[in-house]
């Protein structure tokens, strides 16, 4: 699995198009993203990550940068967002941050 992170509007689908070399439109049949939109108060983030290792491409909006919720709910769901990212991370074959539209490879190797 390839594990793409970054901050909104990066061009993380972009990268993960180019990769896949695939378009946008078929790009839903091999890939997922905005994963962090899946994270409740009450997710499991090893059983969400469990169900998410199955797509080619997982793609994740960066949430731990900027103010800190004041709301302790939105603190805590924002910190599975982060265990999340960090176990989709750990296990995948691959890991790129886009940042600016660039590719930075984190761990392993881009398919060409």
């Amino acid at each position: 699995m390839i594990f793409i992170f970054g901050a909104y509007a990066s061009g993380k689908r972009s990268v993960a198009e180019t990769i896949l070399q695939c378009d946008r439109a078929s790009l839903s049949s091999r890939c997922v993203w905005d994963v962090q939109d899946l994270v409740s108060a009450d997710t499991d983030p090893e059983a969400l990550a469990n169900e998410l290792m199955r797509h080619e491409v997982v793609i994740a909006t960066e949430t731990g940068m900027g103010v800190v919720p004041v709301e302790e709910d939105v603190r805590r769901i924002r910190e599975k967002q982060g265990e999340l990212n960090r176990l989709l991370a750990k296990r995948a074959d691959t890991v790129i941050r886009v940042f600016c539209g660039i590719p930075v490879v984190l761990k392993g190797t881009v398919p060409c």
